[in-house]
């Protein structure tokens, strides 16, 4: 699956190095006859590939997670170069790819089996069977991991994989399409295609599409849904979220705010799972901030992503600055307190301050909006119940994290976030064997884990 020649003139696909804001490459987004040529493709894959097993499929996932670790450094490489990622948080990006084609490579067949019904007095089973071609909308944040996500568990399925990246990494969906063609997932399973924006309803509404996976936007995930909704077509949705991360008390109050600060600048903050509201107990509040601003100030570094000792990466785009300095800047007019960060660096590139506000009022923008970028957001709490009711205070509801020294305490906090995952004194994260997902408008559906499975699966009843 080979990459298809740059362009010169302006297209919708571009690579701009976030570290010096210089346009590398530019590609043509894809033909209607292109498009037309993918569906078949893949159509045709799906109808001949349904002949197979799941354990037949799984052997190449195996093979691929082996190249993956071998090609790492390589494949790092262009994640850095796409999206400013620091180049050994992309190593991780690889690593956790490969791990979860080892583990549908593996455990995927098993997942598949035939599960008989309980209570039934005959011999009736509920069987996994896939139903077409899966039209996949990607995000840049993550350019290999979120397509990993969708392609593995749907490849052991049987179904085949229409994928659209981000308009600015679609080298590293490339990149990883060409590691799958050498494990023996060629075109007919897996295309990359770089879909213009406005073709993507033409897609969906395309009878050989049985279901569409976006990661992005609440915005996009509306268009794309309704779309779907039209076609009777299942949908997936990864979309915003703003976590809250409650502490309780001021146990290990240091080591907490260490913890949430760095898991908050993973990726300078652009994940969608990220702890983007800290939310304290008045005794805990004051040291919290003060080690938040101390670990701001003193631990990040601006630098080249692809150098080891860089601490503060760039943010993936020009627009990704305006946008974030634009949200801060709006809070601190509507009552916020800056207490450091809240500018751009004077540099090339990307570049924004490690940022920490407090202050912010139901009143403001910022208390609901999500800020996707180094921002750390402190409020002030007075009870368990008050913490709750703060952190349910939110149009999102993908993750939340609750730390404490009462382990009881903080599982009864947890139990009362409207999210799709919780996490007990550990901050959110992410694994091949968890699924991922939230409610409220942070989408429906989850991905991996056993659950991702089977979201695009014909869950057929079979009586015998």
């Amino acid at each position: 699956m080979s990459t298809p020649a740059a362009t010169s003139r302006s297209c919708m696909y571009a690579v701009t190095n976030p570290a010096t804001g210089e346009t590398v490459r530019e590609y043509q987004s894809a033909t209607d006859d292109e498009i037309e040529f993918a569906l078949e493709t893949l159509h045709n894959g799906y109808r001949a590939d349904r002949q197979s097993t799941p354990s037949e499929r799984a052997g190449a996932l195996l093979k691929a997670a082996e190249l993956l670790r071998d090609k790492s450094a390589e494949l790092a490489g262009v994640i850095t170069r796409e999206m400013g990622k620091r180049n050994s948080d992309a190593v991780n990006e690889v690593e956790i790819v490969a791990q979860i084609f080892e583990y549908y490579g593996s455990k995927g067949p098993d997942m598949l089996q035939e599960q008989p019904i309980e209570d039934s007095d005959q011999d009736d089973v509920v069987q996994y069977r896939p139903t077409g071609v899966i039209l996949g909308v990607m995000p840049w944040n993550y350019p290999m991991y979120q397509l990993a996500r969708l392609i593995a568990p749907n490849l052991v399925l049987g179904n085949t994989l229409l994928i659209k990246p981000a308009s600015s990494t679609p080298e590293s969906a490339y990149a990883l399409a060409d590691v799958l063609a050498e494990a023996g997932l060629g075109s007919d399973v897996v295309q990359i295609l770089l879909i213009d924006a406005g073709h993507i309803g033409d897609v969906v509404r395309d009878p050989r599409i049985s279901g569409v996976s976006l990661t992005g936007s609440e915005a996009a995930g509306a268009s794309v849904a309704s779309i779907a909704g039209e076609q009777l077509k299942k949908v997936v949705l990864e979309l915003g979220g703003s976590d809250p991360l409650i502490v309780l008390d001021e146990e290990n109050i240091e080591d907490i705010a260490d913890l949430a600060v760095r898991t908050r600048m993973e990726n300078m903050g652009q994940a969608c799972n990220s702890p983007k509201r800290f939310i304290v107990m008045e005794e805990a509040y004051a040291p919290f901030v003060a080690a938040a601003k101390r670990i701001l100030e003193t631990d990040y570094e601006p630098g080249d992503p692809q150098d080891p000792a860089t601490t503060l990466a760039p943010l993936s785009s020009a627009s990704a600055v305006e946008a974030i300095s634009e949200h801060v800047d709006r809070a601190v007019s509507q009552g916020a307190t800056l207490v450091t960060g809240g500018k751009r660096l004077d540099r090339p590139g990307n570049y924004y301050a490690p940022t920490l506000l407090t202050d912010v009022a139901p009143s403001s923008d910022a208390y609901h909006e999500e800020l996707f970028g180094p921002v750390v957001v402190v409020h002030s709490v007075n009870s368990d119940e008050e913490a709750i009711e703060v952190a349910n205070d939110s149009p999102y509801g993908l993750g939340g994290a609750v730390f404490g020294g009462d382990p009881e305490r903080a599982e009864a906090v947890g139990e009362g976030l409207e999210v799709g995952m919780v996490s007990i004194n550990m901050p959110g994260g992410t694994a091949a064997e968890l699924p991922f997902g939230g409610v409220k408008r942070s989408g429906n559906g989850r991905e991996l884990g056993r659950l991702g499975i089977t979201e695009f699966a014909n869950q057929r009843l079979f009586r015998r």
